[in-house]
Order: structure tokens, then C-alpha cells, then sequence
């Protein structure tokens, strides 16, 4: 790859394919026309329409979510609920019981429709790379709602990774200790200085920060453990309490001082494998997550941008830049080499087809069904990604998607609203035909495009040549029936599933 890792694309090698690359992996795909607006750009002012403005217009905003279903009883109630429990009073004590389980359905009706919000944003929203990365960080600080129970915290936790998307990352790690959502997931809210919880301290390290067993010990996370005391929240507000607090000197790292908890977070990233973790993560989520190490040139590519990333002081705009600018991100070893994550599959298809949606809870059922629920990873490490997203079920539910999307037709299995909304897909061949002059584009033509379109990568020539003979299979140009049922070949080729 020769001496600089981070070499950028020379400009002249910006085609209509490689903004096709840059739009699909630092967003969710678009439309032909849309590849050919971001091409016409040239490589810098496409990448800075990702990264600088992070796209090409406003997303819709967030309802007004509800902060109050569970919120903790006021002092009025608590003396009543004493009171019937003093007085053995059953018809009040269910009362209550009533109430709170009324509000706590409510709040996973919220949770519900959080979900569809965050998906109709992603399919719609003018800044791609802001929802890309959000989704970043919801899988990096994986919190899930079924231990929070509280639908808003998880809202506001989202807004927080929005607005961190692609800032500091030393100001995500600080604001992410004071998230009510994150410090009820991992205890830090029973963290005191009598009784030290090490959960908090365990995962920064080991998940969020350094990565496991990289540069700390089990000493250090006791001692972290201690510096993140009396980080609470009360109701839906981060609290500090001085009294819980342990203020005596501590050793992290091999240096004592009086640690707290953003002492803590400072002294983490000052160990240069916590610079060299988040890009590994990066790496693996917008350029290649082939399993194992990655090759020679890669790590040699992590290693170059975790150094601009600590020299820039955990700055992630000017890394996302370097990547997307690189001449690495656009390698031919890259191309169609991260596998789609269902939330990916989703959004891109609509965003790339623009397919009628459907049903957006039988999109996020679907999501859920591939492995990816909103608001809900699996556990603590995220969703693995990768190849652990496809196995003879998750395939089953994506083609059946696809051809949903399409069609309308719903698979018997699942309960989504079948739709007989009309699909268009004649859109696609617009810049074809317009490329064509007064002579239409053939069936080859045709073929050649729509596989290089949707598959990410230069389609084998079977490939073309059995989609080729489909198309040709009529007597006049195909007809948006038979584009229908080429792009239901397509989505069902195991190479649709790579981006």
C-alpha cells in the first residue's frame, strides 16, 4: 500500500462507483440519480457532505416523548401506599398495582414507537452519516430497554449518541458516565463508597474504551470502580453525591492520585490501545469486518488512524475524513466486505429502490426477526456483526423482506399487513437511459447495471448473463413487472447481502 497508510484517492479516481461505495457505507444507499449528484461532486466535497454537514439536508424531529410513565412515586403516594399497607387495605394496594402496571404498558408502547421513529428517520433523514454513527454507538454503549424499563431514558440516550455522532470522543465517554440509561444498566447508581460496584469500571474497559485485557488489570478496575462512585441519577436527572463519593487517593495505571470518575476516563485514553480500539471498531463497521485480524495493509491502516486520532485528541470528524478520503476505503479488497446488518438491509433497500415502505412496524418486527431489535442488543458487547448476522433463518426472513418491499406479498409466517401500494421501479434506469441517447439501453445494459447497482461489487459474468436472458425474455423493453422480478432475482443472490 506503500508508506502512508492513510494515502488518499486520487481525485480523478472518484467515479460514479466509488460514490456509490462512499454512499452506501458512510450512509444507507441511494437512489442511481443520487449516486450520480454525489459523484458530480468530486471526492473532497462528497466527503464533506458526509462528514462537515453530515448530509444533504434536516431529518424529521423527534416527537415529544413522555418522561413521566415511570417516574418514581411522589411523597404523596408513598404515604398512601403505607398507609393501605398499615391497614391491610387490599382494594387500594391493587389500585396502585393497576396504576403502575397501566403506566408501565404505556411506557413499552413508547419504547414501540421509538423504534419505528428511529427507523422512519434513518430511511428519510438529509444526514445519513449522523444516524449511521448513532447507530455506532448504540451498538458500541449497548444498553437495552428490557433492564432499564424506562422507555425515555433509552430516547434521551439516543438524542445523546446524535448529538456525540461524529464529535470528541473524550466528551461522549464523559457525558456517557453521567447517562441515567447507561449508569442503571451497569448498577453505577448502587455504586458507593462503602459498597464499591465494579460493573461500570469493568466495561468501560474491557468494551468501551481499551478493549479486553488490553493495558489494565483487575486491580485497575477496582480501583476505577472507586473513582466512579457516587455517579447517580435521580428520576431522569444525573445526580453527583459527594457523600457516596470516595475521595481518597487511588492507583489506576500505575499512577495514585484522588481520582474521579473523569480522571478516570482521561488516564484511559492516555494508553494509546484505547485510540487503536475505537478505530479497530470503526474499521470493522465502515470498511471490512472479515473475521480475525485484518490483513498487513489494514492494520497498518488502524494503526495510522488511531495516531491521528490521539494526536487530534479523539476528534472523530477528522478520522471519519481520513477514511472516507482514503484510497485504502476504496481498495478492491473492500468492496463488498462488510456484510449488511439488518437495519442496513433495510434502510438501504428503501433508500436505493425507493420501495413504498410498507408497514414500518412490520419493518422493525423484521429487524428484530434478522437479529437487530432497536433498543434492545443482545447484551452488553453489542451485536457482534459480521458474519454472526446471517445463519438459514435471518437469510429466510431477509429475502422474504426484500421481496415484500417489492411486492407487498407477505410471507405467511410473519404478521405483516400485506400492501398493495404500487411500485415504480422504472426510476432506476433513468441515468441509463438518459446515458443511452436516442437508442434504449438493452437487456445486457440493463442487467450490467442493476447487479453493479445493487450487489456493491463488479457482478460475475453468470450472473449477468442469466439476468440478461430474464430481461430479454420479452418481446419489447421490460416492463416494470419484469424490473420487479429481476430485483427479486437479485436481492435473493447471497452477494445482495454484502455492501
Amino acid at each position: 500500500m506503500g508508506p502512508n497508510p492513510l494515502r488518499p484517492l486520487a481525485p480523478d479516481k472518484f467515479d460514479y462507483w466509488k460514490a456509490h461505495h462512499l454512499l452506501n457505507r458512510a450512509g444507507f444507499g441511494g437512489t442511481p440519480a443520487q449516486v450520480r449528484s454525489l459523484a458530480n461532486l468530486g471526492l473532497n466535497k462528497a466527503v464533506d457532505t458526509f462528514v462537515e454537514s453530515l448530509g444533504t439536508g434536516d431529518s424529521p424531529p423527534p416527537p415529544t416523548w413522555d418522561k413521566d410513565f415511570m417516574r418514581p412515586p411522589t411523597a404523596d403516594e408513598r404515604q398512601a401506599e403505607q398507609a393501605a399497607r398499615r391497614a391491610n387495605d387490599e382494594a387500594a394496594l391493587e389500585r396502585m398495582q393497576k396504576e403502575r402496571q397501566r403506566r408501565e404498558q404505556l411506557d413499552r408502547e413508547q419504547m414501540r414507537e421509538g423504534q419505528t421513529w428511529w427507523l422512519t428517520r434513518m430511511i428519510e433523514t438529509g444526514r445519513p452519516l449522523e444516524e449511521k454513527m448513532t447507530l455506532f454507538w448504540h451498538g458500541h454503549f449497548a444498553t437495552g430497554y428490557r433492564t432499564i424499563e424506562d422507555s425515555y431514558h433509552m430516547l434521551v440516550q439516543n438524542q445523546l449518541f446524535r448529538s456525540h455522532a461524529v464529535g470528541n470522543f473524550l466528551e461522549l465517554v464523559y457525558a456517557i458516565i453521567r447517562d441515567p440509561a447507561m449508569l442503571e444498566y451497569l448498577d453505577n447508581d448502587e455504586n458507593r463508597r462503602q459498597r464499591p460496584n465494579e460493573n461500570l469500571a469493568r466495561e468501560l474497559m474491557e468494551l468501551f474504551v481499551l478493549g479486553e485485557g488490553n493495558g489494565y488489570t483487575e486491580q485497575d478496575i477496582k480501583e476505577g470502580a472507586r473513582a466512579l462512585t457516587g455517579l447517580t441519577f435521580v428520576d431522569d436527572d444525573f445526580v453527583f453525591r459527594d457523600d457516596d463519593h470516595d475521595s481518597a487517593p487511588k492507583t489506576l495505571f500505575g499512577k495514585r492520585g484522588p481520582w474521579n470518575g473523569n480522571d478516570f476516563v482521561k488516564l484511559m485514553l492516555e494508553k494509546p490501545v484505547a485510540s487503536e480500539f475505537v478505530c479497530w471498531k470503526l474499521f470493522r463497521f465502515f470498511v471490512n469486518d472479515a473475521p480475525g485480524a485484518p490483513s498487513d495493509d489494514g492494520q497498518t491502516f488502524v494503526r495510522g488512524l488511531a495516531k491521528q486520532f490521539r494526536d487530534g485528541g479523539y476528534e472523530l470528524r477528522p478520522i471519519l475524513r481520513t477514511m472516507f478520503r482514503s484510497e485504502f476505503f476504496y481498495s478492491p479488497n473492500n468492496s463488498a466486505a462488510v456484510i449488511k446488518s439488518p437495519i442496513q438491509l433495510i434502510v438501504q433497500a428503501l433508500r436505493s429502490y425507493r420501495t413504498p415502505v410498507r408497514s414500518m412496524p412490520a419493518l422493525v418486527s423484521a429487524a428484530d426477526l434478522m437479529g437487530q431489535n432497536l433498543f434492545q442488543p443482545p447484551n452488553v458487547k453489542g451485536w457482534d456483526g459480521g458474519r454472526a448476522w446471517i445463519n438459514t433463518a435471518t437469510l429466510f426472513v431477509r429475502q422474504n423482506l426484500l421481496i415484500y418491499l417489492l411486492t407487498g406479498r407477505r410471507p405467511q409466517q410473519y404478521d405483516w399487513p400485506a400492501s398493495d401500494e404500487h411500485y415504480d421501479a422504472t426510476h432506476l434506469l433513468d441515468d441509463l437511459t438518459a446515458s443511452a441517447g436516442d437508442d434504449p439501453p438493452s437487456a445486457d445494459d440493463i442487467a450490467r447495471f442493476l447487479l453493479r447497482f445493487s450487489l456493491a461489487a463488479k457482478p460475475h459474468p453468470d450472473r449477468v448473463e442469466a439476468l440478461r436472458r430474464f430481461l430479454a425474455d420479452t418481446a419489447s423493453a421490460p416492463t416494470n413487472d419484469r424490473l420487479i422480478g429481476a430485483l427479486a432475482l437479485i436481492t435473493a443472490m447471497p452477494e445482495y447481502q454484502l455492501c
